[in-house]
């Protein structure tokens, strides 16, 4: 497994990384373990509160810096790469501002004597993260668990190792004991055998469907507490009464994030049949006016895909599309210039059985549906392998609710694309996953919730 940077704009090997040996995968879970057990565990809330805010303060202090390499690496426009950092601040300050909280004994209410829980850390955690948010992702393992009194261990995508080493430093600068938060350049045989290693305590990931089918079977060979956030096909539900300003905001900005690279973005448009033409002409044309470049120049609306890799790939789904049936509205091919650019693609007459009907999209392509009502809009809605997240676009508070309520997903947004806080809990069901990151529900994930008992 080669980590390497290689711009996406220019398509240029900048640099190559050597990864880990067995032996120094060794002395990194040693050294984690030890770090745990004789240091982290042990410090007072406060103690490690000081440290997690110090790395919030640093990524602000420093916020070009570390957009820097998200850019050169994965290809995010450099405003959207600094609001990155920026969100990853504001994750290390909510843990380390309300972890007391969320970590508080709860009491129990029993008929004699005293009874009450509390939450304990696990020890060393073994992280897998994407490299579609560089630090975001990090930040969602690293804010809770490491208040939580846990020390990480993390594998980060083989295509961003910059900003793998760059977060590693970031809470060495901040004052960490070595062995608190490690990165590590591993192979998959090697991170299969650090899951199965005694002195890992839980298993993280964010990944694809494929990987989490073959992380969750190892974490649960080694009967492993773990997490998995899998991706989805989020629906964009806009329905008859929709504002069009409102849905043409969202529809476009919920596609185009992250240059479409995105878990929660808005994939599966399903529009109702009455507004379906406006809606379609409009978004159409905001999709049109997108302007592809570099992704530092402020100019640019449109940035590459991450690798080369990702592009064959989502050209191959597109023509496998085209030779179902589907009809390409917009775009459909890469971009005639260099790097690693895709037009922006609309298809349209997608049915069940053409293979893009089920798949995930991870670049700027929405798929378009027409439903004749409401109950259609959510059966079609719910005829997916995935449940991450989804939206609703309606005038209609209470009708917005009650269509999201019936949305077999982890997350739905009323009047907005899917997006993210770090007090609102993220993860889905089905094969998007199971386990929660964000907000207080993130935090109790890796902790033994021990009941004690007094007679």
């Amino acid at each position: 497994m080669a980590y390497q940077t290689i711009n996406p704009y220019t398509d240029k090997l900048v640099q190559t990384f050597k990864e880990h040996t067995d032996a120094e995968l060794e002395e990194i879970l040693a050294k984690a373990e030890e770090t745990y057990e004789n240091d982290w565990s042990l410090r007072s809330l406060p103690e490690r509160k000081a440290i997690v805010k110090r790395a919030a303060s640093i990524l602000r202090e420093k916020l070009d810096e570390f957009a820097e390499p998200i850019t050169i690496e994965m290809g995010k426009l450099f405003r959207e790469a600094q609001g990155e950092v920026e969100l990853s601040a504001d994750i290390l300050d909510y843990y380390a501002d309300n972890a007391e909280k969320f970590l508080a004994p709860e009491k129990l209410d029993v008929d004699e004597g005293e009874a009450f829980i509390e939450n304990t850390p696990l020890g060393v955690l073994f992280c897998i993260e994407p490299w579609n948010f560089p630090y975001y992702q990090l930040a969602r393992v690293a804010g809770p668990n490491l208040m939580a009194g846990n020390t990480l261990v993390v594998k980060h995508a083989p295509n961003v190792p910059q900003c793998a080493l760059a977060f590693e430093k970031l809470f060495q600068d901040a004052g960490a004991p070595v062995g608190v938060y490690t990165n590590v350049f591993i192979s998959n045989e090697q991170s299969a055998a650090a899951i199965a290693d005694k002195r890992i305590k839980g298993v993280a990931l964010t990944g694809s469907e494929r990987a989490g089918e073959a992380v969750a079977s190892e974490a649960g060979k080694a009967l492993k507490k773990s997490t998995m956030e899998l991706g989805g096909s989020d629906a964009f539900i806009v329905l008859d009464d929709a504002d069009m300003d409102t849905a043409v905001k969202w529809g476009v900005w919920g596609r185009i994030n992250n240059t479409g690279q995105c878990c929660v973005a808005a994939k599966r448009f399903i529009l109702h049949e009455k507004i379906a033409d406006t809606f379609l002409e409009r978004f159409q044309k905001e999709l049109k006016n997108l302007v592809p470049g570099d992704p530092k120049d402020p100019k640019t609306t449109l940035g590459p895909l991450c690798t080369k890799g990702a592009l064959d790939l989502v050209q191959k789904q597109i023509d496998e599309a085209i030779h179902g049936g589907a009809k390409v509205l917009l775009g459909g091919k890469r971009l005639d210039r260099p790097g690693y650019f895709l037009e922006p693609t609309i298809l349209t007459d997608i049915k069940p059985e053409n293979p893009a009907y089920y798949q995930e999209f991870f670049a700027p392509v929405a798929l378009i549906f027409h439903v004749k009502d409401e109950n259609e809009a959510i059966k079609l809605a719910n005829d997916s392998p995935y449940g991450l997240g989804g939206s609703v676009i309606t005038k209609d508070t209470e009708r917005g609710k009650r269509v999201a309520r019936q949305i077999e997903t982890g997350m739905v947004f009323i009047n907005k694309a899917t997006w993210t806080a770090p007090d609102l809990p993220f993860g889905g069901v089905k094969n998007s996953g199971y386990g929660r990151e964000l907000s207080s529900l993130g935090i109790g994930e890796f902790v033994n919730k021990k009941l004690i008992r007094v007679a």
